[in-house]
């Protein structure tokens, strides 16, 4: 490796770690967000599973995860809603 592409490869991952740690508390809020986004997709898929006793019915997609992963607990009462309203 020539010295010039050398110094082109340690420049750019200088920016890279500048642009990280400039960009951490919002990668750390995204990080937080897939988390949550990702539990609820699990929440979902058990309501799924157990929804016929209690007559309860959600689709288990992204959009409906995103909304209780952001909101929660009452994310998933204003899913309720919307989809008793809807029908």
């Amino acid at each position: 490796m020539s010295g010039g592409a050398l110094l082109a490869w340690t420049a750019g991952i200088v920016v890279l770690l500048t642009a990280a740690v400039g960009f951490r508390r919002c990668l750390f809020q995204l990080g937080r967000l897939a988390l949550r986004s990702c539990g609820a997709l699990m929440a979902l898929g058990l309501v799924q599973q157990l929804g016929g006793i209690a007559g309860v019915a959600l689709g288990v997609n992204i959009y409906n995860a995103v909304t209780l992963g952001v909101l929660g607990i009452p994310g998933f009462a204003l899913l309720m809603m919307l989809n008793w309203t809807l029908k």
